[in-house]
């Protein structure tokens, strides 16, 4: 994956929280669309929410002394999307949110933006407060993206992803997957707590891996707004091997396996790996968000 050397990154898109502080008490999760990690291991190993560092505290960040201003300060061109982590991650935002905006243009709607917070260890939402435990997610209450870049070693150390660059970029176009969900009134099809391989909350993740798909179709296509050129030069099919390895890495079933030795669909609620790589392929494969119906 890389991207226009030459292009100017947006870090107004991105919010570097990275040297907050939570205040007092426990972490919690709550009311939205949250990462899968803690949840998972909460349904399939009966492990508490204490133990996963959640609860229904709300307490918001306190600046450090410290500058949260890292990401504006060194992410500026694409050459440093294409050798620094943050950086890309900033670069794929923005790629995301270009085709996006473009897409929803096209369709006669209007597109409104959502910053990516970078996190580290806890962080205040509008979904309450949440532990890096929880890996990536999108909140709902203040439609945005939380990130603790830490998940990326764990996608390939405990997850077994073989990792890669657009291994990252399929877990933010993911949780950009929710965003759109979210601006078309379907994300609301999630709640009510029912889980199995054919429940609402399945397919709603489904459904963002198949945007997630959409947006790399159309990323060496996707003219950035501020240069007329595509910010994503060049996306090869090892790239994509590397999004559909992740994809399967965080497959019910995959989890399952590695955490509790068995199997259970009737507890699922984010698709199997196979179901993930189908979905996220169905996207790549037609570039047409109107093919990413898992409702039907």
């Amino acid at each position: 994956m890389q991207f226009d050397d030459d292009a100017n990154l947006d870090t107004s898109e991105v919010r570097d929280a990275r040297g907050s502080r939570i205040p007092g008490g426990r972490a919690t999760v709550g009311g939205g669309v949250v990462g899968l990690i803690a949840l998972l291991l909460a349904l399939f190993l009966g492990i508490g929410p204490e133990q996963l560092g959640l609860s229904s505290g709300g307490d918001r960040p306190e600046p450090a002394a410290s500058s949260l201003a890292q990401v504006q300060q060194t992410c500026r061109t694409g050459r440093d999307a294409n050798t620094r982590d943050d950086c890309r991650v900033v670069a794929v935002v923005n790629s995301v949110q270009d085709h996006w905006r473009q897409e929803f243009r096209r369709r006669g709607r209007s597109y409104s933006p959502s910053p990516t917070v970078f996190f580290g260890g806890r962080v205040g939402t509008a979904c309450g407060t949440a532990t890096s435990a929880v890996g990536p997610f999108y909140c709902p209450g203040d439609r945005r993206v939380y990130l603790d870049l830490g998940f990326f070693g764990e996608l390939r150390t405990r997850f077994g992803a073989s990792g890669g660059p657009f291994a990252q970029a399929y877990v933010v176009a993911h949780e950009y997957g929710h965003h759109v969900q979210d601006l078309l009134g379907v994300l609301g099809r999630s709640q009510g707590g029912a889980a199995g391989a054919d429940s609402a909350s399945v397919r709603t993740e489904l459904q963002a891996d198949c945007y997630a798909g959409v947006w790399a179709r159309h990323a060496t296509s996707t003219p950035d707004e501020s240069t007329g050129r595509p910010l994503v030069t060049r996306l090869t099919a090892a790239d994509i091997r590397d999004g559909l390895d992740a994809a399967a890495a965080v497959g019910d079933d995959r989890i399952q396996e590695r955490f509790q030795g068995r199997v259970t669909p009737e507890t699922w609620t984010h698709g199997s790996a196979r179901q993930r790589q189908q979905w996220f392929e169905q996207g790549y494969r037609t570039g047409d968000m109107g093919r990413c119906d898992t409702f039907r």
